[in-house]
């Protein structure tokens, strides 16, 4: 089977395990003998993730893995093999963070091998589907992560990140741009703002200007030919998101 071009955790444990039959084996308990029928690791993760297989039966096989997740320390290869086993559960969630929140593939596959083999430690016996209870759990934790640290992520072209975004039903987008009179206090840059067309469109420019916290800055835009020019906006709609 080729395995990924790119590097990370998930590379490094497909290769470390493809010929790789860590003991004791797991078994397979279908009733042809009382002690189980040992699998290879192959047969193994087929079966984890087969839904015509017996739920019962691949029940108690999640609840051996998490029994083998604890074998550490003691020289065996159990400890990889385990993580081994849950990729094929974890591969596309890796897959889905590391293009949405445009991270690292390599750091989204530590993150979800940490929290698989954490939530592996919380499988309890009567628990009817420990498998897709740990898998699903590792996914959310990792989405979580990666969703708080997009926030966070610093941009250098500011202009580039307000820009429109490729949203359903946006048809372009508007433009705002605010340029108060030169002062000594208050704001004195000028600021565009851009958004997309369908959450703008409707909204009076006294909105717009409250939303944006300038308000105060602007109560007195409209000129009536008394008193000072405090500010100047401008609205315009521009072309068509692509």
């Amino acid at each position: 089977m080729p395995l990924p071009s790119h590097p990370g955790i998930f590379t490094a444990v497909e290769r470390q395990c493809a010929d790789s039959e860590p003991t004791p084996p797991l078994r397979l308990f279908d009733g042809s003998d009382r002690g189980g029928v040992p699998l290879s690791l192959v047969r193994a993760r087929q079966l984890l993730y087969d839904r015509t297989v017996c739920s019962a039966t691949r029940m108690d096989l999640w609840r051996q893995v998490a029994e083998r997740a604890r074998f550490v320390g003691d020289g065996s290869d159990w400890p990889t093999a385990v993580v081994w086993l849950g990729l094929p559960g974890l591969r596309k969630t890796a897959f889905n963070i590391a293009s949405r929140c445009r991270a690292e593939r390599s750091d989204v596959e530590a993150e979800l091998v940490t929290c698989y083999l954490e939530e592996l430690t919380k499988v309890e016996a009567p628990h009817p589907d420990p498998g897709g209870a740990v898998l699903r759990a590792a996914c959310s934790r990792t989405w979580s992560v990666w969703r708080k640290a997009r926030l966070e992520i610093a941009v250098d072209d500011v202009e580039s990140a307000g820009g429109p975004r490729d949203e359903p039903g946006a048809r372009g987008y508007w433009q705002a741009d605010y340029e108060p009179i030169t002062s000594r206090t208050g704001l004195s840059a000028p600021v565009r703002i851009t958004v997309p067309a369908h959450r703008v469109e409707g909204v009076r420019l006294g909105a717009l200007a409250q939303a944006w916290g300038a308000a105060d800055a602007t109560a007195g835009v409209g000129y009536s030919g008394r008193g000072r020019q405090v500010a100047k906006i401008s609205l315009r709609r521009m072309g068509r998101s692509t």
